[in-house]
């Protein structure tokens, strides 16, 4: 992995090989104890208990991660101050989101900060299906306080993810324009579509001719869906793919459990992981039910490994003063549930 810093380093990296995500952040906080049931799922964490969420990125980082995600998929200004917290108080947990990553990075992984869907804030579903009923316009506005904040953070790259639909991709680039950090641009798919019925080279061409997108691809879907979804990514914007799907596990919401077997773990992994990288992905890893030794996997798999990364676009002076405040940001915020 190349060293440098300033928007352009993290897609230079890209042009130098296959860089490996973390995996499934809900997952490996679960399998540390946490309960994710709250209406913020892991953003809540941010304000209860950090130490959790940098002791996850940490476990990532140990399976050979370069590239980890954020805890702030869920954390929204409207979503905090249902929880009672103001808005400078919400701009610090986005804030804290960078810094625990890149504290647990430790100068050997990247930073991507999470930019979930609209519907991720409602907390209903709906980042499932899409269709809100709200023009870009409207969506762009309600994107772009939480993108000025992270972007404020010093991240490497915005993960726009998990995004149901061409409309709210539409209006997340737009939100973006001019924060200065370069993006990847992730759907949700099922049955060769998004989830809001759009095809896949339709929804893919609204970041065509963008140079702030540095990738685009594919996340929380079936396993099975993703080699095409890479192919035609790369064919509709000539960029590089970014992929990293489920288990293939299904939720059961009457059970409140995972059922079926999973296609995406440390045995599939290797063979899956060539497959996209084959295909044009850049960068490889995954989402619900992804543990850290499925990440492993597809490391060892790809023949990469942990190497110094860059510190942000703010350099490394302002990069080792976040990382001596995290200890100091442990405190529980107030409003916390």
């Amino acid at each position: 992995m190349p060293v440098g810093t300033g928007p352009g380093a993290f897609g230079e990296a890209l042009a130098c090989g296959v860089l490996v995500l973390d995996g499934g952040l809900s997952h490996q906080l679960e399998a540390q104890g946490c309960a994710l049931s709250d209406a913020l799922w892991t953003a809540r964490l941010l304000a209860d208990a950090p130490e959790q969420i940098a002791a996850a990125h940490t476990a990532y980082v140990r399976a050979g991660a370069q590239v980890l995600i954020t805890a702030s998929y869920q954390a929204t200004f409207e979503g905090f101050a249902r929880r009672g917290l103001g808005r400078r108080e919400t701009a610090e947990l986005l804030r804290r989101s960078v810094a625990l990553a890149r504290a647990a990075g430790e100068g050997k992984a990247w930073v991507a900060a999470s930019v979930g869907p609209y519907g991720a804030m409602l907390a209903d579903g709906s980042e499932y299906r899409g269709r809100y009923g709200l023009s870009v316009r409207r969506l762009a506005a309600f994107h772009r306080p939480r993108v000025e904040a992270l972007a404020a953070a010093g991240p490497d790259v915005l993960a726009l993810e998990t995004v149901p639909d061409a409309v709210e991709a539409e209006a997340l680039l737009r939100a973006a324009e001019g924060c200065g950090v370069p993006v990847w641009l992730s759907y949700t798919v099922a049955g060769g579509r998004t989830r809001a019925g759009q095809g896949l080279a339709e929804a893919f061409a609204v970041a065509a001719g963008n140079d702030q997108v540095a990738a685009v691809g594919v996340n929380c879907c079936e396993p099975a869906e993703a080699a095409e979804a890479v192919a035609t990514a790369v064919a509709v914007t000539g960029r590089p793919a970014v992929v990293y799907p489920n288990s293939g596990e299904r939720w059961d919401a009457e059970a409140r459990g995972w059922r079926g077997a999973s296609g995406y773990g440390p045995a599939a992994a290797p063979e899956l992981a060539a497959e996209w990288a084959a295909a044009g992905a850049r960068l490889i890893g995954g989402c619900c039910r992804v543990g850290p030794e499925t990440v492993a996997a597809v490391a060892s798999a790809l023949g990469t490994a942990a190497a110094t990364a860059p510190e942000g676009s703010e350099g490394r002076e302002a990069s080792e003063r976040r990382k001596r405040s995290v200890g100091r940001e442990g405190r529980k915020m107030p409003g916390g549930g």
